[in-house]
């Protein structure tokens, strides 16, 4: 049965909600081989970052998929956690391949890690991961780490309109481009060797408060999306030939960092 999504664990400093799905079959590592942004090869040496996509490139669900025995996890945000095992399930066809929910729980955080964990294959900054009958962190500043890094998190900075390359998914180990196909690779590798962005995830200064999700102006003309603040930063979706002093979000006045 699928578990209902649940926002218990999130907390002021930036922690979420996880889901751990489980694939199994003798042919759950092709049947991921051919639908995510990276190569589940991957695996052997340790977890890795990697997100689903719509043909259209868009994002689905970002998650770490490990290797459990015979069986991969999934370890996505709660909030995609139903869609995105509905999504694998109707890619499943005659495949012999199993996708479950499960009872295990996500710790993390960022000071010695305990028995059993394993490295967040994002950033260093990330820290641990542990896996088991129990979620938590170690009250660790997520938010102020995620800003500094510039680093996106489920729901937040990443929705369904997104394209994984304007929010760093490269920097942070998310796609293979060497790989082959996967579903959205096209669209992607179009990006990554055809186009320039124009649009992207970037850290700003910020004085003032405002909402996540406040659009941002400069003289009078939209440039982007006010996400994750932390201090006086902050994380953007901002058009880049629009960015400048003079950048506003509500009552918070924004200024571009290097």
């Amino acid at each position: 049965m699928t578990r209902q999504n649940s926002d218990e664990h999130t907390s002021e400093t930036g922690s979420e909600a996880r889901q751990v799905l489980r694939v199994t079959g003798g042919d759950a590592r092709d049947f991921l081989q051919n639908l995510v942004t990276n190569d589940v090869a991957g695996i052997d040496n340790g977890p890795v970052y990697s997100a689903l996509l719509t043909p259209q490139g868009k994002l689905i669900a970002d998650f770490i998929m490990l290797a459990e025995g015979d069986a991969i996890l999934i370890d996505v945000a709660a909030v995609w956690g139903a869609t995105l095992l509905q999504r694998l399930n109707m890619y499943r066809l005659r495949a012999d391949v199993q996708i479950s929910d499960t009872e295990i729980q996500v710790r993390r955080g960022t000071g010695v890690a305990p028995e059993g964990a394993v490295i967040d294959p994002r950033v260093p900054a990330l820290g641990w991961r542990l896996y088991g009958a129990e979620s938590g962190d170690d009250g660790t500043d997520w938010d102020a780490i995620r800003v500094a890094q510039v680093i996106p998190q489920s729901g937040v900075e990443l929705s369904g309109e997104t394209f994984i390359l304007e929010t760093g998914f490269e920097r942070l180990n998310g796609v293979d481009f060497r790989k082959g196909c996967y579903v959205g690779q096209e669209v992607t590798a179009r990006m990554k060797h055809k186009t320039e962005l124009r649009k992207g995830l970037t850290k700003v200064q910020i004085l003032g408060r405002a909402p996540p999700g406040t659009p941002i102006t400069r003289d009078g003309k939209p440039v982007g999306t006010l996400f994750t603040q932390s201090g006086e930063e902050a994380l953007a979706y901002l058009r880049f030939d629009r960015i400048g002093e003079g950048m506003i979000a509500g009552e918070a006045r924004l200024a571009p960092l290097d």
